[in-house]
């Protein structure tokens, strides 16, 4: 693996021990941040929005390097970096490519788990996700300050797909976490795990027919130029957690600990309103300028009920069955 400089970092002349930094709180701190996107994508406008909070809310020095297009790695990366303190301090994640320290948290992001925006952002804007956050904090040494999303995601794909027959069979990919399989293998397409940069690719080769996401990063990537086709299915609004290096985090000082959390909170609202808004323009856009063609799902009604058992089966074996009450009670 590359060898990366730790970016919370003391300067005064020489690098000192992240000790003194966090008793120092008027050194100069600098944070690293990591986004797959540009500038235009409602991720980076949102770390950027964090920046700014944290600035306006710190007397002390605080410097912000965020890096774009993916020049850090994909999200997999970045939850390695995150866990052992080095190149990323502080991006946006699916929960999916988290599972592989916390096997809990993709429950936040699971397929169908939220009833319509209102329900997603009662549940955002209360304490009900606390206990995935502790198992996050404990198992990764990942701290969520924030939570960011609001894309509705719809299944993409180089053939139509509108209705569950033609559902039956897809070869889709879908993210890293079981419990994304388990939900379309129960609404009998053929799901798999696949690298989201090698996506595009495998659309284009035939290895899969398409996968499922929001508007956003289908525009951004183009993905439509290998799957045109739109189905409406919208199984899942978008839960993206704004995360911190645990490592970062504690060798904050104290006021700086305060503001990043602050700022994490604000800036998750202002992300969720922001992608909850665009999520719906992007996507009339694309079909506007015909590079997407928006299909109606025919049986949505049906894959609610289907989904169901696969969902408290997966509580169940977390050992979150309550938590799972709890957020469809919210």
């Amino acid at each position: 693996m590359s060898i990366f400089k730790k970016t919370v970092t003391l300067l005064s002349g020489a690098v000192l021990a992240t000790s003194v930094l966090a008793s120092t709180a008027s050194a100069q701190v600098t944070l690293r941040g990591a986004s797959m996107f540009d500038e235009n994508h409602a991720y980076t406008k949102t770390l950027r929005k964090f920046a700014d909070l944290v600035k306006e809310n710190y007397d002390g020095d605080v410097t912000f390097d965020l890096r774009l297009n993916g020049e850090l790695g994909v999200e997999s990366d970045y939850v390695t970096y995150l866990n052992q303190g080095v190149a990323v301090d502080y991006t946006i994640l699916a929960p999916s490519n988290m599972a592989v320290f916390s096997p809990s948290i993709p429950l936040m992001d699971m397929p169908f788990l939220f009833r319509d925006l209102d329900h997603w952002n009662a549940v955002l804007s209360s304490d009900v996700l606390a206990p995935l956050e502790a198992e996050l904090l404990e198992k990764a040494d990942i701290k969520i300050i924030g939570y960011n999303g609001g894309g509705v995601r719809n299944i993409l794909s180089a053939k139509p797909i509108k209705d569950m027959a033609e559902l039956n069979g897809f070869r889709m990919r879908v993210m890293g976490a079981p419990i994304q399989a388990q939900i379309f293998a129960a609404l009998h397409a053929a799901p798999s795990a696949i690298a989201y940069n090698e996506v595009y690719n495998a659309i284009q080769t035939g290895v899969i027919e398409g996968f499922e996401n929001e508007a956003a990063s289908i525009q951004n990537l183009k993905f439509y130029e290998v799957a045109p086709y739109l189905t409406l299915t919208q199984h899942a609004i978008t839960v993206r957690p704004i995360v911190m290096s645990g490592k970062t985090f504690r060798a904050l000082p104290e006021a700086l600990q305060a503001a990043v959390l602050k700022a994490g909170k604000e800036a998750g609202e202002f992300g969720r309103e922001l992608e909850s808004r665009e999520d719906g323009e992007k996507r009339q856009e694309m079909a506007d300028a015909k590079q997407i063609t928006l299909i109606p799902f025919e049986g949505r009604d049906e894959m609610l009920k289907m989904v169901v058992p696969v969902q408290d089966a997966y509580a169940a074996e977390l050992g979150a069955t309550e938590l799972l009450n709890a957020i469809r009670a919210k």
